[in-house]
């Protein structure tokens, strides 16, 4: 996000600021389904125990601490800026949903649990608010009713959208079962996905735009343009089957401007895309939950290897550690958009305030699987006494400030878990790669995969 995005980061700082230290909420009353929190910190695990107990856990902030009414991600354990317990998160929602595939082939829930929990998202969003079809950021989880993220941001977002249905269309090519409950998963994210006015949000230019109010109208006009996050949301506007975009808006509006290319080197590394020194690194995640980079090139770059440059410059960055700050190290590495000890920040080389972010060395396991697993065993080995929680690790933590986060974040803990099975199986890239739309989406903007032959 960084400059392109800076209003939303803005808010999310001030938003973060007044709720890093807010009331723990509650979670759902202990089920039937209730996964058992393991909190004692264990030596000697082999990597497969230690990845699955933390896929595990982490997935219990989708589970047991899913909305009880809409089955939504919360967007944070902690409240949000003061609206109560009620908000939830499309985006992260998307995350939560890919996130329970993995827990169903894990077994950690059996697939019928996971399909009646994924039944219970599409029919609340089936009857939630939307605009040209398209979700807002945050919903009430009770009532389906638009929660504002912002003063004029209280409508449709595409961004959160397109991140929902990542994990939408990933469902829909796993619920295959000919019964009852899979057929209408099926048939909802259908009927929504052909809904979205994907072409209306272009406001008949060769770009697309972030954000539309009934209230306000386009007057935050908010350009989508890269490199960021936002990879995901320009393939499925030209993916879709009745809305879509042409490869010009992408062409025009995603990839030409100043901030798309880089093609600098840091520490010895290439970096082909992006900001001075990569950004944060979730611009390496939420787009490629579900598109997988392996192999993936449009001309402008291979995307496998645009996101292990940023991985390992971030660590590059850390292990160096300019700042001197404490606790940074070859082990005790990862930069992203998180709380922190001062409200909400986008975490990068170029804003860096002595805050490591589990996520962001965890949710890199496709890219750097070694380095990666080097920080996963600090975290839980020699930090986990502190940041080891029921829902997997705290969402960051400073040394230098003698600070952990109380608070866990939907877009934060869905990537650990979905990003750790890209790494060991390539589940949900498989997946979302196998959607016949996206292969003609992703033929249409000029990319090359090997997933699209497949």
């Amino acid at each position: 996000m960084l400059k392109i995005n800076e209003n939303k980061f803005l808010m999310l700082s001030l938003i973060a600021l007044f709720s890093c230290m807010g009331i723990q909420a509650s979670a759902q009353k202990k089920t039937a389904n209730y996964i058992k929190p393991d909190l004692k910190i264990k030596k000697g695990l082999s990597d497969d125990q230690l990845l699955d107990l933390v896929q595990k856990q982490t997935f219990r902030y989708f589970w047991d601490f899913a909305h009880p009414a809409s089955g939504m991600a919360r967007e944070r354990s902690n409240r949000s800026f003061d609206y109560g317990d009620e908000v939830v998160t499309t985006g992260g929602t998307g995350f939560g949903v890919m996130a329970t595939i993995v827990a169903s082939e894990r077994k950690f829930i059996t697939r019928e649990q996971a399909a009646a929990h994924t039944k219970k998202i599409v029919d609340f969003l089936w009857k939630a608010d939307m605009f040209h079809g398209a979700f807002p950021h945050w919903l009430n989880g009770e009532t389906g009713k638009v929660i504002r993220f912002s003063p004029k941001d209280d409508g449709a977002d595409i961004v959160e959208t397109a991140f929902l249905f990542q994990g939408l269309l990933t469902a829909k090519q796993y619920y295959t079962a000919d019964n009852a409950v899979e057929r209408d998963i099926r048939n909802k994210i259908t009927w929504m996905w052909e809904g979205i006015e994907w072409d209306w949000f272009t406001q008949n230019q060769n770009v697309l735009y972030w954000h539309w109010s009934p209230n306000n109208g386009w007057s935050m006009n908010h350009q989508i343009k890269g490199w960021n996050e936002c990879l995901m949301t320009y393939v499925l506007a030209a993916a879709s089957p009745k809305n879509s975009i042409s490869r010009r808006v992408y062409d025009d509006g995603f990839t030409n401007n100043n901030t798309f290319y880089n093609g600098k080197k840091y520490f010895d590394t290439t970096l082909p895309l992006g900001f001075e020194y990569g950004g944060p690194l979730f611009f390496a995640h939420y787009s490629f939950l579900g598109l997988d980079p392996r192999g993936l090139n449009d001309g402008k770059a291979d995307y496998f290897e645009q996101n292990k440059a940023h991985t390992l410059i971030n660590r590059a960055y850390c292990i160096e550690n300019p700042k001197g700050y404490k606790g940074y190290s070859a082990n005790s590495w990862g930069l992203t958009a998180s709380d922190s000890w001062q409200g909400y920040a986008a975490h990068s080389p170029t804003e860096d305030l002595g805050v490591i972010t589990p996520t962001a060395a965890l949710s890199s396991f496709p890219y750097t699987p070694e380095y990666s697993m080097q920080a996963l065993r600090h975290f839980y080995e020699n930090k986990g006494d502190q940041i080891w929680t029921e829902y997997g690790f705290a969402d960051a933590f400073s040394e230098q400030h003698n600070w952990v986060a109380k608070s866990h974040l939907a877009i934060d803990q869905g990537p650990i878990i979905v990003m750790i099975e890209n790494y060991r199986s390539g589940l949900l890239w498989k997946l979302f790669m196998s959607n016949p739309d996206i292969k003609a989406g992703l033929t249409k903007l000029g990319f090359k995969s090997p997933a699209i032959n497949k």
